[in-house]
């Protein structure tokens, strides 16, 4: 999913305490028309039913959901993420209206973070001054120069986006507000001078997602661009990352992928199988579970419940699938068995585990460049799988003695 780390990177009685980010959904139309998108162009078409932008009193009903949870289960710090479709097409004022409104119903009771995932191509002086004066954080979509990027960032005439986006990433930096891009890997790139170009426009974060495919699409990807396209560019992208004097840099999924090496647990949804603890809220008010696993089918996102008749913990009890995913965490392919990465990879992302024929029971589609990006990494760092095991015993041991 394309959801950006805060900065700082209890249920029905019968689930586990789990720590939830509320995604609004706030828009179901979007201003740009990228090829890969997976809401608009992977099959599913619930967002052709839904209302343009989530109503005001909707919001309200949702942050009503959200403080029953943190009072019920002792939440003390929640994450709320604008997203849609394009958020921004909501407009200044509203996106103004909306944000008081939620610090005025949670900033009593929670730590707050709100963060807004937009396209770029809507940012001026307006919307940056709006979000300075709510502290919220900015995740911007962005694959590389213009001409990677204009591959498949095009608006509904097929104009190319790059030049709104790198002058709203401009305008940013001008107001000395942190750049998180988000950079869906555009296969066939040049993975280091996708890193590098990052790096000049001085983003703080950057993170690599690896294209929503299912092993029932992959087919015609792995023919066109070999076994292996997404370890091809990341490889290439870690190297100069690592070797340019640009650590300071936050890159996903490296940095995450050293933790887990490094005996630590996975921070990302795209390894580790922990559970999500996202929650998603459409803008007619369904709650849903993770929203790329729309790539899986039509309808695959939905639970069946809304917040003008539900609470969330009621998803363990209406979904198996989304109560897992959210909640618990869903349990390690078979195929991962044996595995030198079974700990640390752990399957890969849930929507890239799916086919018709064994669910989600699969390894990721990009198991291969997963396993090859491992074991660059490991090499670089000089930590063996096996050295990687005594740390995770290590550091388990060290919670438990804390905990005891």
């Amino acid at each position: 999913m394309a959801v950006p780390q805060p900065e700082l990177s209890t249920l029905h009685r019968s689930t586990p305490a789990t720590t939830l980010q509320i995604v609004l959904k706030v828009a179901s139309r979007c201003n740009l028309n990228c090829s890969y998108c997976y809401v608009y162009h992977k099959g599913d078409l619930t967002w052709q039913r839904r209302p343009h932008f989530m109503a005001d009193d909707l919001l309200q009903v949702t942050l009503e959901r959200v403080k029953r949870w943190c009072h019920q289960q002792g939440q003390r710090r929640v994450s709320l993420l604008f997203h849609g479709g394009e958020p921004l097409l909501a407009g200044v004022e509203r996106f103004d209206r909306w944000c008081r409104m939620i610090r005025s119903a949670l900033s009593d009771i929670v730590d707050l973070t709100l963060i807004v995932q937009t396209n770029g191509t809507l940012i001026d002086e307006g919307w940056i001054t709006t979000f300075r004066a709510h502290h919220v954080q900015v995740g911007i979509s962005m694959d590389g120069p213009e001409a990677v990027h204009d591959r498949e960032r095009v608006d509904h005439a097929g104009r190319g986006s790059y030049q709104r986006v790198a002058a709203a990433i401009a305008q940013m930096r001008a107001a000395a507000m942190p750049v998180s891009i988000l950079c869906v890997l555009p296969f066939g790139a040049d993975g280091a001078q996708l890193q590098r170009h990052f790096a000049a426009l001085g983003a703080n974060r950057v993170s690599y997602l690896l294209p929503d495919f299912t092993h029932d699409t992959i087919a015609e990807i792995r023919q066109r661009y070999g076994p292996t396209p997404c370890a091809d560019l990341l490889i290439p992208a870690f190297d100069a990352w690592w070797q340019e004097g640009t650590l300071d840099l936050l890159v996903e999924p490296f940095v995450n992928m050293t933790r887990v090496i490094l005996g630590g647990e996975s921070a990302l949804d795209m390894i580790g199988n922990r559970p999500f603890g996202f929650v998603f809220v459409e803008s007619d008010g369904a709650i849903e579970g993770l929203d790329v696993l729309r790539v899986c089918g039509h309808g695959s996102a939905g639970t069946g419940l809304n917040v003008f008749q539900h609470d969330f913990h009621q998803i363990a009890e209406l979904s198996q699938l989304h109560h897992q995913a959210i909640f618990t965490g869903m349990p390690l392919p078979q195929g991962c068995a044996g595995c030198a990465e079974a700990t640390t990879c752990a399957g890969g992302y849930l929507p890239h585990r799916w086919s018709q024929v064994r669910g989600f029971d699969n390894p990721s589609v990009w198991c291969a460049d997963l396993l090859r990006l491992f074991d660059h990494i490991r090499n670089r760092l000089g930590v063996t799988a096996e050295e990687t095991s005594l740390r995770r015993q290590v550091l388990a041991e060290m919670v438990t003695n804390t905990l005891t």
